[in-house]
């Protein structure tokens, strides 16, 4: 059982670093091709369907973690740029990550991929553009961010690019870890049938309750892709494991807190709400398919 687990846990690992680095080196080089002179543009127009398809195409070539989101956010705020677009980039950042695309893709398989990635799209659009419709716009804070702009461009050399995975890795390689040593532990310790019987079959409960719990747990993508994978072999329902992921990374805690700067708690409490509703309609999705 020791050597299954280190087995299992080494080649967990392994996988996940490689396509991480190699991934994560080819977006940030790939970044001068990004044209920041025209995102104003894009997010200033009237046509809603083209706006909120750029903010997508945007959320997912521009690969932040939350902490560099929210000043990204602030400044597109600032700008006064439109709401609905602003909050439609905000729901889908997380969640539209291209390495966490990538991994997904050879851990769980592009099918799944495919259909997450439609259904975080559709869902960040809809729930983006009805914010703004409601006018939640007026429980936007007065937030001055200075030293971050749409137009900065970055360094686009292989040193610079090299530069920027090496610090991606450092901020990433604790949870890599802790999700490839949680998945091998399921694989090597818990039996497959306790945790089919429990979790598995037509348990469709499990699929509200993971998209509550998923918050507060803070299991981010890349530790939980290696951990959904194992659960998912050991006969756990798809349904509830994609809820608690999109979840846990659509609006982790640190997120929401740094949210509460920039917003006032209706907005963050409807920001909350919004991601709870789409992964649970998502882990419905994942449970009929």
């Amino acid at each position: 059982m020791i050597m299954e687990t280190l087995k299992s846990f080494i080649m967990i690992g392994l996988e996940l670093v490689a396509l991480f680095v190699g991934v994560s080196f080819l977006m940030n080089y790939l970044q001068k091709y990004i044209p920041y002179e025209k995102i104003d543009q894009y997010f200033s127009g009237r046509n809603k369907l083209l706006g909120s398809i750029f903010a997508v195409v945007f959320a997912f070539v521009t690969p932040f973690c939350s902490c560099s989101t929210i000043p990204l956010v602030v400044n597109m705020l600032q700008k006064k740029l439109n709401f609905g677009f602003v909050m439609i980039f905000l729901f889908a950042s997380p969640l539209l990550d291209p390495t966490i695309l990538t991994v997904m893709g050879v851990i769980l398989g592009w099918k799944v991929t495919i259909i997450y990635t439609i259904i975080t799209t559709v869902f960040s659009i809809l729930i983006g553009l009805a914010i703004e419709y409601m006018k939640f716009d007026k429980y936007v804070k007065n937030v001055v961010m200075t030293g971050f702009s749409l137009q900065n461009k970055m360094d686009s050399s292989f040193k610079s690019a090299w530069r920027e995975t090496v610090g991606l890795m450092k901020t990433v390689f604790p949870y890599l870890f802790i999700g490839a040593l949680i998945g091998s532990l399921i694989h090597g310790v818990v039996p497959t049938e306790v945790v089919s019987n429990v979790f598995g079959g037509d348990a469709w409960w499990l699929i509200p309750i993971a998209s509550v719990i998923g918050i507060p747990l803070y299991i981010r993508l890349s530790s939980m892709i290696p951990i959904s994978q194992i659960l998912v072999m050991k006969g756990m329902a798809l349904g509830p494991v994609m809820a608690m992921l999109i979840s846990s990374a659509g609006a982790s805690l640190p997120e929401v807190i740094l949210l509460k700067s920039i917003f006032k708690k209706p907005l963050v409490i409807t920001f909350v709400a919004s991601v709870i509703l789409m992964s649970t309609v998502s882990g419905f999705i994942f449970y009929m398919i």
